[in-house]
């Protein structure tokens, strides 16, 4: 377990920049609730994938590796924890923080957090756990999606850890969605078959070390015979997916 966190970026997170690119349909939505600022804090920020190009970004990433793979110009990038933010009140404009908060040592303190540093919008894109049971990786990892579950706080819980005036929206995932999530490959299960697909999602660090092997085993067979086809093709024709991908927005 990384300090700070339950992920060791610094040990797996070379490949995130390759497979975790920004979706383009979260990243409107996500520039369209910060609204007209001019400073935003991304804290848990990776390497920066949805950070607004059109603002002064200040982020907030522990892993050094995940802060080497930032695109060149892209703004500054401290080592600091979400649960001690070294900022004064009030300091930045907005606030964001996209698919991190489940991996927050304290979520509640590391929101409240947020809230305390921006005098405008905080925007959280998180996951809501009891929607993952809706789709098939379910019945191939259902360990997979039982540690997901168990990572993700509850929708609510933000809600409240946040305060102010919120509202929660779901993202549906595009078809061709390029955030390489699990879910972002609903209707593409060839590519949770690719080791550097499945090395980009944090989730398989929480399972069994049987799990994996027996999941890339059991989709190949079936990919191979038709037989997932015959019982989840129509995933393939879906043009979008309303999994759990949720954004979050408070205002004060």
């Amino acid at each position: 377990m990384a300090v700070g966190g339950d992920v060791d970026y610094d040990r797996t997170g070379g490949g995130y920049a390759a497979q975790r690119r920004p979706d383009p349909v979260l990243a409107h939505r996500i520039r369209q609730a910060l609204g007209p600022v001019r400073t935003v804090l991304n804290v848990g920020a990776g390497t920066g994938s949805y950070e607004p190009q059109d603002c002064y970004v200040l982020a907030v990433e522990p892993s050094a590796v995940m802060r080497a793979q930032r695109r060149p110009g892209a703004g500054l990038a401290i080592e600091a924890f979400a649960e001690a933010l070294p900022l004064d009140d009030d300091s930045v404009d907005a606030a964001m923080a996209v698919a991190t908060v489940h991996q927050w040592r304290d979520p509640a303190k590391g929101l409240a957090e947020l809230r305390r540093v921006a005098r405008g919008p905080v925007v959280v894109a998180a996951f809501d756990g009891p929607a993952l049971s809706r789709w098939w990786l379910n019945d191939y990892a259902p360990e997979l999606i039982a540690a997901e579950q168990r990572r993700y706080p509850g929708i609510e819980a933000i809600v409240d850890a946040l305060g102010g005036q919120v509202s929660v929206e779901t993202v549906p995932i595009a078809i061709d969605c390029v955030d390489g999530v699990t879910e972002a490959f609903y209707a593409r299960p060839e590519r949770l078959l690719e080791p550097a697909v499945r090395g980009a999602q944090s989730s398989w660090g929480f399972v069994a070390p049987e799990v994996e092997p027996r999941f890339v085993a059991a989709l190949s067979a079936d990919l191979a015979s038709g037989a997932w086809d015959e019982r989840y093709g129509h995933w393939r024709r879906m043009p979008t997916y309303d999994g759990s991908r949720r954004l979050v927005i408070s205002r004060p």
